[in-house]
């Protein structure tokens, strides 16, 4: 049975553009996930500052400013908090697209991909059960 060229050029386009979503949300994982480090590693070297009192020497874009050590750390763990976020969105919209991807080329879907983190709480409750 012949297939329609159209179809198949069609059906091939959608395949592309859902595997470069997939490959763009990675990347912007990937750079997020940079951003978040350089931030951990600039809340460390303030805590690791013996002169808490001073002021820091910040980048924003092309510009250092001086700013009191406990704003910047403030900033910092704000925007940390933020990166932290956006990155759990984008894994969860990630699982979706690589879905829609495993759909199109007749694939099934990933098993265990669905899969979230216990958190603290749970953790507790479990080493509860497991110790006594």
């Amino acid at each position: 049975m012949a297939r329609d060229p159209a179809f198949v050029l069609r059906y091939l386009a959608e395949v592309e553009e859902l595997a470069e979503d997939v490959l763009a949300a990675r990347q912007q994982i990937v750079d997020l996930d940079v951003k978040r480090n350089r931030n951990r590693e600039a809340l460390r070297a303030l805590q690791k500052d013996p002169e808490p009192e001073d002021k820091a020497m910040v980048c924003f874009g092309n510009m250092f400013i001086e700013l009191p050590k406990a704003q910047t750390r403030e900033m910092l763990q704000k925007d940390q908090e933020e990166l932290d976020e956006e990155i759990n969105n984008l894994r969860k919209e990630l699982r979706v697209k690589v879905n829609r991807l495993f759909e199109a080329q007749g694939k099934a879907e990933l098993k265990g991909f669905n899969l979230n983190p216990m958190t603290a709480e749970e953790m507790k409750l479990i080493n509860r059960i497991l110790e006594g």
